[in-house]
C-alpha cells in the first residue's frame, strides 16, 4: 500500500497509522534521479505484504517541514515508523534484496499479526482481546475508549477515562477524554452559546476553563471557530 503524504497529512497518515501498522517513509524528489530507481523497488516489496506495512511518499520540496523533522541531508532517504518512533532506515539507493531485507524487519510476528486483525473488527470483545495483551496499546486504548464514551453512561465513561492514563498523550487521547467530560450531545450553535458564557469565567474559574478548553478539543482544529475561541481565551488570561 502506498500513499502520497503532505506535511498537513503527516500526523494522521504517518504517525497515528503507525501505532497500528508499520509506515516506511519515502523522502524523494521529482529531480532525484536514485529517487526514480529507489522509489518503484520499495513500491513492489512493500505491496507483496499486502497491506502488513505501508509506503508514506513525501516530496520534500514540497513539503520542507517534513523534511525538516527528519533532519534530511541527502535523498533518498527511508525511515519505518513504529508507535509514532523511527525504528530503523537507510539513506541512498538500495538493491532490491537490501530492500527486501529492510521491509522483512518490519513485518509483524505472529502475536502482532492476531492483533492487527483484532483491531481492524473494532469492536468492543475485540479491542479489549488486544487490551488483554498488550495493556498500553494506544490504537486498542483510544478505540475501546470512544467506544465507551459512546455508550454516555457514568461507568462507561470513567473507565474511558481511565484507559486513556495508560498511554502519552496526544491529539486523539484530548479529543476522547473531552467527549467523555463533554459528552457527545453537545453540538451546533449550543456550543457557541456556551464557549460565550464561559469565556465570562474562565480567568478565575477552573473548571469553566477545563470546560472551554474540552469544547474546543470536540470542536476540533477543523473548525472555523476553534481558532477564533482559542485567541479570545488567550486574551482573557494573558
Amino acid at each position: 500500500m502506498s500513499i502520497d503524504v503532505t506535511d498537513a497529512t503527516f500526523p494522521i497518515e504517518v504517525v497515528e497509522r503507525s501505532s497500528t501498522v508499520p509506515v516506511v517513509v519515502d523522502l524523494w524528489a521529482e529531480w532525484c534521479g536514485p529517487c526514480k530507481t529507489l522509489g518503484p523497488i520499495l513500491e513492489k516489496v512493500i505491496d507483496e505484504t499486502q497491506g502488513k506495512v505501508v509506503l508514506a511518499k513525501v516530496d520534500v520540496d514540497s513539503n520542507r517541514q517534513t523534511a525538516q523533522a527528519f533532519q534530511v541531508q541527502g535523498i533518498p532517504a527511508v525511515y519505518a515508523l513504529r508507535d509514532g518512533k523511527i525504528v530503523d532506515g537507510f539513506v541512498g539507493a538500495q538493491p532490491e534484496a537490501a530492500v527486501r531485507e529492510f521491509v522483512a524487519g518490519l513485518l509483524p510476528t505472529e502475536a502482532e499479526d492476531t492483533i492487527g486483525k483484532l483491531l481492524a473488527q473494532g469492536d468492543e470483545a475485540s479491542l479489549r482481546q488486544v487490551l488483554e495483551q498488550d495493556a498500553g496499546h494506544p490504537g486498542a486504548v483510544v478505540a475501546l475508549a470512544e467506544l465507551l464514551v459512546g455508550r454516555g453512561d457514568d461507568a462507561a465513561t470513567a473507565e474511558a477515562l481511565a484507559l486513556l492514563e495508560r498511554i502519552p498523550e496526544s491529539a486523539e487521547t484530548r479529543r476522547v477524554a473531552a467527549l467523555a467530560r463533554v459528552g457527545t450531545s453537545v453540538a451546533g450553535d449550543e456550543v457557541t452559546a456556551e464557549l460565550d458564557g464561559l469565556l465570562e469565567r474562565v480567568k478565575d474559574d477552573d473548571e469553566a476553563r477545563q470546560r472551554y478548553l474540552d469544547l474546543l478539543e470536540v470542536l476540533g482544529p477543523d473548525d472555523e471557530r476553534t481558532a477564533t475561541y482559542r485567541k479570545s481565551l488567550t486574551s482573557r488570561l494573558f
